[in-house]
């Protein structure tokens, strides 16, 4: 059985913890500040073994050194992303398996966010660490792929069972629902999501695992595909991955309109 330990960091990031309970053997993902993760492991007085990197943004590798000087862990992360992860000692492509003691994850490559972008699957225990491909309503931005790399990647990652819990690496629920509820305003799906996660935060609780499940019914970085959407954005019938793109590109220009 797969542990996990949600860990807030900087503004509005998370790290994971994981602990495979037969071996107790410890990874972190995506560790972009040292302190919150290091007090963590020192409360809970596991060792840590592992870092996984799904990319290369400082904010997911940031603290990469520091945590490997105070634990001597290993340092995974993704090969098309060596030369730009701070230590990193062992590579992982697409197919590889990572294994963290008696639990196994399934490496998959899904570049649009970064070139060499790769998401965490542990299928037993139904656990995606999505990096910043999926958020809860949203996905991150396109800063090297192309909208037809991220909606391909995106679609793989909707192909898994919809029963997937989605640890993305961001609080930022909220702030996706205002552009969702504005290009599928009647998605009742999507309105009972958005009024859970404002009595989780008002409550000062994370909205962030969802499953698989509700993001397909309401995020609609997953749902070029439905006919509301498309009507919205004026591209009924159009190629899903010209629809993804006005659906990305959309969301810039609402964001930068709302500041």
């Amino acid at each position: 059985m797969l542990l996990i330990e949600q860990i807030p960091i900087l503004e509005d990031n998370y790290s994971y913890l994981l602990r495979d309970e037969a071996s107790k053997k410890t990874a972190v993902i995506d560790p972009g500040e040292a302190p919150p993760i290091l007090q963590r492991l020192q409360e809970k007085k596991w060792k840590l073994d592992f870092i996984f990197n799904t990319h290369h943004h400082p904010d997911h590798v940031g603290a990469n050194l520091q945590i490997q000087l105070e634990t001597a862990c290993v340092i995974f992360g993704p090969l098309k992303d060596k030369h730009r992860i701070p230590g990193i000692q062992n590579f992982l492509s697409e197919g590889d398996s990572l294994n963290l003691g008696e639990s196994s994850a399934k490496i998959l490559e899904v570049p649009g966010h970064t070139t060499g972008h790769v998401a965490i699957y542990f299928e037993r225990d139904r656990a995606l660490f999505s990096g910043d491909m999926i958020f809860s309503l949203g996905s991150g931005f396109l800063f090297e792929g192309t909208p037809k790399q991220m909606w391909q990647s995106l679609e793989r990652l909707r192909s898994l069972p919809e029963d997937t819990m989605i640890y993305g690496a961001h609080e930022y629920t909220l702030g996706n629902a205002r552009y969702a509820l504005h290009i599928d305003a009647n998605n009742k799906d999507l309105q009972r999501m958005v009024e859970r996660a404002k009595k989780l935060r008002e409550s000062g609780l994370p909205t962030v695992p969802t499953t698989l499940r509700e993001e397909k019914l309401a995020n609609p970085f997953l749902r070029p595909d439905n006919l509301d959407i498309q009507r919205a954005l004026h591209k009924v019938g159009q190629p899903l991955d010209e629809v993804f793109a006005a659906i990305r590109f959309g969301k810039d220009a609402f964001d930068r309109a709302h500041r």
